[in-house]
């Protein structure tokens, strides 16, 4: 798909924050963020209900998260391990 190879082929995180602000309602960008805390969270051992009451999160939302932890190509893992990488650099 063309949103695919037009993510892949911006340079930096202030194209990707551009891109991101253009083609998105801010309260998309906001959620995607919370989905990525969640994942972390997660990922972490905590529980469905500690991630609740932290974030505000939906507890369909967070099931949908969770699954796709467990039974996906593991993009949020992948996503995690990778900017927890770059930032101990």
């Amino acid at each position: 798909m063309e949103l695919y190879k037009v993510l892949n082929n911006l340079k930096s995180e202030e194209e990707l924050k551009i891109f991101f602000e253009d083609i998105c309602t801010p309260q998309e960008i906001a959620n995607m963020n919370q989905r990525i805390a969640c994942a972390r969270m997660l990922q972490n051992g905590e529980t469905y209900t500690s991630i609740i009451e932290k974030t505000g999160i939906s507890s369909a939302t967070l099931s949908r998260i969770s699954k796709c932890m467990q039974h996906s190509n593991g993009g949020f893992s992948t996503l995690i391990k990778r900017y927890d990488e770059q930032k101990d650099k």
